[in-house]
């Protein structure tokens, strides 16, 4: 395959205890999408799942039909979200129990999502649920648990390189000495990582890219590149009050056509990305949000278009073009089916991917 979709899929629609403890018993990521209501008029909430309903990713049966619908529309793998804190997991089960199921052999990788959790949904910015913590003992114990992942023959390699990616690079006190470390435990079972670093949270350019990053994910929406997500009070608010006090709703139209004709020429590896949707508003009941207004499957499907076409792979391997999400559903950003959009935007995914097969 010339160029590999790679869709971001958030492990988190199951309960656990953590979420029992913080939010409530049984809370799961549907519950936020549920109670979501329309901020503005016309302003499309909730976001209700069709073909796949309120699944519960502990059964393999959600999962298989996940897999085979991301197959049927052009979608090469799915990069799982990867919760580690010192040794505390949290949303592993899905994740695990994929790779002790030999049935379920669609490709994958893994992005360390390693920030701070905190009581943001209810605007608590300061409020910590749980830190990250950095230590050569720590990245041993890591590698260690990955390990499995990075051997099973269904991992997304690159020249024979597990790929992992971590979200915020940025947030390491050393990060090349974590990575020095995760190689040497690596070569005593004769591979090497590659590493990508995401683009998020305003940690994007060159200046990031240290020695042992091999490539950045694009991870939109972006936030900088002159299209900013907030106002200049809204910024202020944040910073000077902690809290946020005016919401951010943009013209998803206008942001597909910056993204259109934007620059392109980067001077170091970045695979390029794009969004269906993105709407946080489910996880900021009666509070400020940020989020896209307008989205349609064939606004995307231009964008996306435009990303697939104009992306020239590095190597044989290194084609990634990575989509946010699968399945973000509390922050409107979903490629599975709903009740409004039907398949819609998996549609547009399959009609540029066998358009460019055609061609090519």
């Amino acid at each position: 395959m010339d160029k590999r979709v790679i869709a971001i899929h958030l492990p988190q629609f199951y309960p656990f205890p953590e979420n029992d403890e913080w939010w409530g018993k049984g809370f799961t990521e549907w519950r936020n999408v549920v109670v979501a209501k329309p901020r503005y008029k016309g302003h499309y909430e909730p976001h209700i799942p069709s073909d796949l309903g309120f699944y519960d990713l502990r059964l393999k049966e959600n999962r298989l039909e996940q897999q085979r619908l991301a197959k049927e529309y052009g979608i090469y793998g799915f990069c799982y979200y990867h919760y580690w804190f010192n040794g505390h997991l949290i949303m592993e089960k899905p994740v695990e129990a994929m790779l002790a199921n030999s049935e379920e052999d669609f490709p994958f990788m893994l992005c360390w999502a390693n920030e701070n959790w905190h009581r943001n949904w209810e605007g608590g910015f300061n409020v910590a649920l749980i830190k990250q913590e950095y230590s050569i003992e720590d990245d041993i114990a890591h590698f260690n648990y990955l390990l499995p992942y990075f051997r099973d023959k269904r991992y997304i390699r690159v020249d024979g390189k597990p790929v992992f990616c971590v979200y915020r690079t940025d947030l390491f006190p050393d990060f090349d000495k974590t990575v020095d470390v995760w190689q040497k435990e690596a070569s005593k079972y004769g591979f090497q990582l590659y590493i990508c670093r995401f683009e998020a949270g305003g940690a994007w350019g060159k200046e990031y890219m240290t020695r042992n990053v091999d490539a950045a994910v694009e991870f939109q929406p972006i936030n900088k590149e002159g299209f900013d997500r907030r106002d200049v009070l809204g910024k202020l608010c944040k910073k000077i009050l902690k809290k946020e006090l005016t919401s951010a709703v943009f013209s998803y139209s206008a942001y597909v056509k910056f993204q259109l004709y934007k620059t392109t020429n980067i001077s170091y590896k970045r695979y390029p990305s794009c969004c269906p949707q993105w709407d946080n508003s489910p996880r900021r009941v009666g509070r400020p949000f940020t989020g896209f207004k307008g989205s349609t499957p064939s606004l995307f499907k231009k964008w996306f278009f435009a990303v697939y076409n104009r992306f020239k792979p590095y190597s044989k391997d290194e084609n990634f073009i990575f989509i946010n999400a699968w399945n973000e559903w509390a922050e409107g950003c979903h490629l599975e089916p709903d009740l409004k959009f039907g398949r819609a935007y998996l549609e547009a995914v399959k009609e540029v991917v066998n358009k460019y097969e055609d061609y090519v």
